[in-house]
């Protein structure tokens, strides 16, 4: 068996959970150094992509270290974008869409989570698709030719579309699903404990308060607007 290539593109003011949560599951498709137990996808390789290899800082301060970047990284069976504020340079950054775009256009599955399905959308991989993401932003979809589909995660043909932050882990598992089995997701949502119980039924619009809903948006004005205007910026004709 060829190797599976997982690449996950990172970039400077990414949301490190939109990253880091389908990575813990992907990454254990193959079997870990340190195990010797066999696996059943053995050959799945996953990459931590970006402009140079830097270290890359999420919108938090977190510091990530990639692994490979845009010229060295092997052809990608399934790539995945990360939302976050830094969304909005990325969108005005040719090298990064153009990569998304040429990974994008060969890769078997084609993934975003939260606001990382603009970086998709960007790359015109998103046309005539249905899709999610962060809900306070699904009304911007059109803009890059999606169709809203009000799910946690949603597929069209090859293309994984999830919502915002932790639903990327379950996108993940839908992958494992279909490469390796039910039971190997199930196992791997065993070991990492995937079993949610938060304190709060709040986690979704249609749960939330009035007040709470009310406080997310007006923190999100801000990021709202500046990713309007850099989804407008990308989609206007240039001079000359």
């Amino acid at each position: 068996m060829s190797d599976f290539n997982v690449g996950f593109v990172i970039f400077p003011g990414m949301t490190q959970l939109d990253f880091t949560g389908p990575f813990e599951v992907l990454s254990r498709l193959g079997t870990p150094p340190s195990l010797s137990a066999p696996s059943p996808f053995p050959d799945a390789k996953t990459h931590v992509i970006a402009k140079t290899r830097l270290p890359v800082m999420s919108d938090r301060g977190l510091g990530i270290l990639p692994s490979c970047t845009f010229q060295d990284c092997p052809p990608l069976n399934l790539i995945c974008l990360p939302g976050g504020a830094g969304v909005v340079d990325a969108l005005a950054d040719d090298e990064t869409i153009d990569f998304i775009r040429r990974e994008g256009e060969r890769a078997d599955y084609v993934t975003s989570v939260c606001v990382g399905a603009f970086l998709l959308g960007a790359a015109g991989l998103l046309r005539g698709r249905r899709a999610t993401t962060h809900w306070a932003y699904v009304d911007l979809l059109p803009r890059v030719g999606a169709r809203h589909e009000k799910a946690r995660v949603v597929r069209d043909g090859n293309v994984f579309t999830s919502g915002g932050v932790t639903s990327g882990i379950d996108f993940a598992f839908a992958i494992v699903a279909e490469l390796a089995g039910a039971e190997v997701a199930k196992a791997i949502q065993l070991a990492i404990e995937y079993d949610p119980a938060p304190p709060f039924d709040a986690g979704h619009p249609d749960k939330a308060s009035e007040a709470a809903i009310a406080l997310m948006m007006s923190r999100n004005e801000t990021a709202r607007a500046n990713l309007r205007q850099a989804l407008d910026n990308r989609s206007a004709p240039t001079s000359g």
